[in-house]
């Protein structure tokens, strides 16, 4: 699988801009499956909800989710982009997974960071993995990084590929994705956006450093912190079905889950 990344700065605000900059460069990607940074059409730091209502999208009738489908379909090649979603009068922040033949899933962010508890509706779509040209992919969104047990799902699930757009601001980020792909032997994209949108109420400054790691914790690439980025690396996805960590330990065979009912226990003991 020839897996990539596009590292841009969108303009806030501007979707069509923006979408046309994407279109532009994808049209040079020679790529299975290419990932795009979280909210990555709109911008992220919207003034209040009702401007992020007012820029969002309804999936089922977006010009940006049209214009994704027509380069897929071009290019017969998949795109994971974040995705500022509207569905009636709720508003997520998503992923879309997109293909020659349109839209094939939508996941909603279910870990929302800090004042996007402010903007955004929580996430309300069940994990899943999708099958891209024979590979198993599962999305997550940006601090979903911080919760060890959604990689961990997607993976079993079947995931051998962790497409995650994001907006970092954090710098923790793409270290301990190296650490979710050595715990599940697992490949994984994060694609980041660069530089700040400062807004009235302030500014919030991106840190770029997309990267694609391979199972094991192998950094395969990483993206400069303040620039336009787009990489391709092959891959062999089945390389993330073994999960030996030595010749008698297997991460997911060995688990004991009946030791870890307290991952799902409501609230938290104090």
């Amino acid at each position: 699988m020839k897996l990539g990344y596009y590292q841009y700065r969108p303009l806030f605000g501007k979707v069509a801009h923006n979408r046309k900059k994407v279109v532009a460069a994808l049209q040079q990607a020679d790529a299975d499956l290419i990932v795009l940074p979280e909210l990555a059409f709109t911008g992220y730091y919207f003034q209040d909800r009702e401007e992020c209502l007012a820029l969002a999208e309804d999936p089922d009738s977006s010009e940006t989710i049209d214009a994704l489908h027509a380069l897929c379909k071009e290019k017969d090649m998949y795109v994971v982009s974040g995705f500022t979603e509207r569905k009636k009068d709720k508003v997520f922040n998503s992923s879309v997974l997109v293909g020659p033949n349109g839209l094939v899933h939508t996941y909603r962010k279910l870990h929302l960071f800090n004042e996007e508890k402010n903007i955004f509706d929580d996430g309300d779509i069940a994990l899943q993995v999708n099958t891209v040209k024979d590979a198993k992919i599962g999305m997550m969104v940006c601090f979903d990084w911080a919760f060890p047990e959604v990689t961990r799902s997607l993976v079993l699930q079947g995931a051998e590929v962790i497409c995650h757009p994001s907006n970092l601001v954090l710098t923790f980020c793409q270290q301990a994705m190296l650490t979710r792909c050595l715990e599940n032997r697992v490949f994984a994209v994060t694609t980041n956006r660069y530089g700040a949108d400062t807004r009235p109420r302030g500014s919030v400054k991106f840190t770029g450093k997309s990267q694609i790691v391979a199972p094991g914790g192998v950094l395969l690439n990483s993206a400069p912190g303040q620039r336009d980025a787009l990489h391709v690396e092959n891959i062999r996805p089945s390389d993330a079905n073994s999960k030996m960590i030595t010749p008698l330990n297997d991460l997911l065979g060995d688990r004991r889950p009946e030791w870890y009912q307290e991952l799902t226990a409501q609230g938290v003991k104090k």
